[in-house]
């Protein structure tokens, strides 16, 4: 898959802004694009680590914050069928 560069930019009439608030403000941005892309299922947690710079236990709590379920829509048999895979999987490990 060919990755892709993304710049967005926008402009805010806003005068003597510190360049703290500056930076927190654009981080926010970024977090909350990068969020977007993941609760359309654009990019995975992983991948939004690596573009946040973060664990991927901390976007694991970003999720949380902007109400995005870490389990994709499936039904109960179907999560049911992939812990049981999981355990078989698991089982091979042990011995």
């Amino acid at each position: 898959m060919q990755q892709s560069e993304i710049e967005i930019k926008f402009n805010l009439e806003i005068s003597q802004i510190p360049e703290a608030v500056r930076l927190e403000a654009e981080n926010k941005a970024k977090e909350a694009y990068v969020m977007t892309l993941l609760r359309h299922n654009e990019i995975g947690s992983g991948r939004a680590a690596e573009i946040l710079g973060i664990p991927r236990v901390e976007v694991i709590d970003l999720m949380s914050e902007y109400d995005i379920s870490p389990f994709p829509d499936q039904t109960r048999e179907e999560l049911e069928r992939e812990v049981s895979e999981t355990l078989r999987m698991l089982e091979k490990y042990k011995k």
